[in-house]
């Protein structure tokens, strides 16, 4: 008899509200687990200052991600507060496939359009310590106006009550902490017994 762990990667989706730091939270995981492979979104808003093309998002026109629509290229997208973002869904796909784990940093409403894909998937639900925190953290942006910021934290209220729908919760109270809680997600989820091969 032989043991082995299943050969295709995990997707693991990270998700929450604007504001709560899947970015950051991101950008440390890949750091302390340099094997996951990161899957680029891209969007139709515009570059923040130091975000670069092809590593933060793949920058697109209007009419250039509705034709990816068409395409059906995407895996999932939704519109945010004037602005499309999406998935590509070709990497996410052969990355799979190899063996390697893909992460998605994406919103709620994209989140929900992959599980429909991917149910196989891991779900995570990035939550704010407090609703005070994530006000402060997307004002300390310094770019969003009194409007979008309301508009924000309108959104971020409603996508809290959607949580039952994630497999995990990981608080945002530190990044470390924070990174450390999804590593242990994701080492947990390839040792699952329905991830075992059994062979002669």
């Amino acid at each position: 008899m032989k043991a082995h762990y299943q050969t295709r990667g995990l997707l693991i989706v990270l998700s929450g509200p604007s504001g709560v730091g899947k970015g950051t939270v991101c950008a440390a995981l890949r750091k302390r687990m340099p094997e996951l492979a990161y899957s680029v979104s891209a969007t139709t808003r515009a570059p923040r200052e130091g975000e670069r093309e092809g590593v933060n998002y793949f920058f697109k026109t209007v009419e250039e991600f509705k034709q990816m629509i068409e395409r059906e290229e995407l895996i999932e997208w939704a519109q945010y507060v004037g602005n499309y973002y999406g998935t590509p869904r070709r990497f996410v796909e052969e990355t799979l496939a190899q063996g390697k784990d893909v992460l998605l940093e994406i919103d709620v409403q994209g989140a929900h359009q992959v599980k429909q894909r991917f149910p196989e998937g891991i779900f995570i639900f990035l939550l704010p310590p407090t609703m005070e925190e994530l006000k402060n953290r997307i004002v300390h942006r310094g770019t969003e106006s009194e409007v979008t910021l309301a508009h924000r934290l309108n959104a971020a209220a409603d996508e809290f009550k959607q949580i039952h729908q994630y497999d995990y919760v990981v608080i945002n109270d530190e990044v470390e902490k924070a990174c450390e809680r999804v590593e242990a997600i994701i080492k947990a989820e390839h040792c699952r017994v329905d991830r075992l091969v059994m062979t002669e």
